[in-house]
């Protein structure tokens, strides 16, 4: 059932199945609208709303006769054959790393989220495993003495991170966690844009919904060359600015730096 909150009821409905859909969770096929819209307690229109945004966004094809689906790795790689990429550019990890174990020392972490999940088609495509390979989810909300600061959704092969623990996740950045087990982290890109805040996490980041958050994609790899995680970050602006420094030669220098100790 969808909760009274300051959002648009066909999105939220859009929030929750985009989310379902990045999990996995319908290998099999969508529910129809009259059984969403049993599932929700709404209206068929309001489901088709949403749906219609999914269709739109290139995550799932609504065929005749046959059902609504969610796309293939085929379908997404095609719809964005067209589109010209975003800026990503690959940072120095080592520097990277250092910079962001010595902020999380001043804050604290809650573990919203910590399961086994399958890899939906983005995963699978971003961390080069194959689709429904076991992927451990981390969801985390770290906070300052200002309060809170961002909300990270990570995604790491489940070999990876066999051996982790909730109670690791809420001491130590993902980063040092996997270089503690002996992975050699090589290099990161990124891509930096912005995004307003869903019901969610406006309660997280306690925040009004809809306030525009900087949101940081993050996909590393270790020196092999090979994906070790995904990361999906959402800063309020306010408590959080993101530095990159470009020389002449290629070489970034990335930083991250609370806003209450900026000068």
């Amino acid at each position: 059932m969808i909760a009274a909150l300051p959002l648009s009821k066909y999105h939220q409905i859009y929030l929750v199945l985009r989310e379902q859909l990045h999990e996995g969770r319908f290998a099999q096929g969508l529910p129809g609208e009259l059984e969403l819209a049993r599932q929700f307690n709404v209206g068929r229109v309001t489901v088709r709303r949403a749906l219609e945004q999914l269709v739109d966004e290139g995550l799932i094809v609504r065929e005749v006769g046959r059902g609504t689906r969610p796309t293939t790795r085929a379908e997404q790689s095609g719809k964005r054959a067209g589109k010209k990429p975003s800026a990503s550019p690959a940072t120095r990890l080592s520097g990277l790393l250092e910079n962001i174990v010595s902020v999380s020392r001043g804050t604290t972490v809650k573990v919203i989220e910590w399961r086994l999940i399958q890899a939906s088609h983005e995963m699978a495509e971003a961390l080069r495993i194959a689709e429904h390979d076991p992927v451990r989810k981390a969801v985390r909300r770290r906070s300052s003495d200002a309060g809170p600061v961002s909300h990270i959704t990570t995604w790491v092969p489940a070999t990876l991170a066999r051996g982790f623990s909730r109670a690791d996740l809420a001491g130590k950045p993902m980063l040092q966690l996997l270089e503690e087990s002996g992975i050699e982290l090589g290099r990161v890109v990124q891509t930096i844009s912005a995004r307003q805040a869903d019901a969610q996490v406006a309660q997280e980041l306690q925040v009004a919904v809809g306030t525009a958050l900087l949101s940081v994609r993050r996909l590393v790899h270790d020196a092999d060359e090979r994906p070790v995680q995904l990361l999906h970050g959402l800063y309020r602006p306010d408590r959080y600015e993101y530095q990159m420094e470009m020389s002449q030669v290629g070489s970034i220098d990335a930083r991250i730096v609370p806003k209450e100790i900026l000068p």
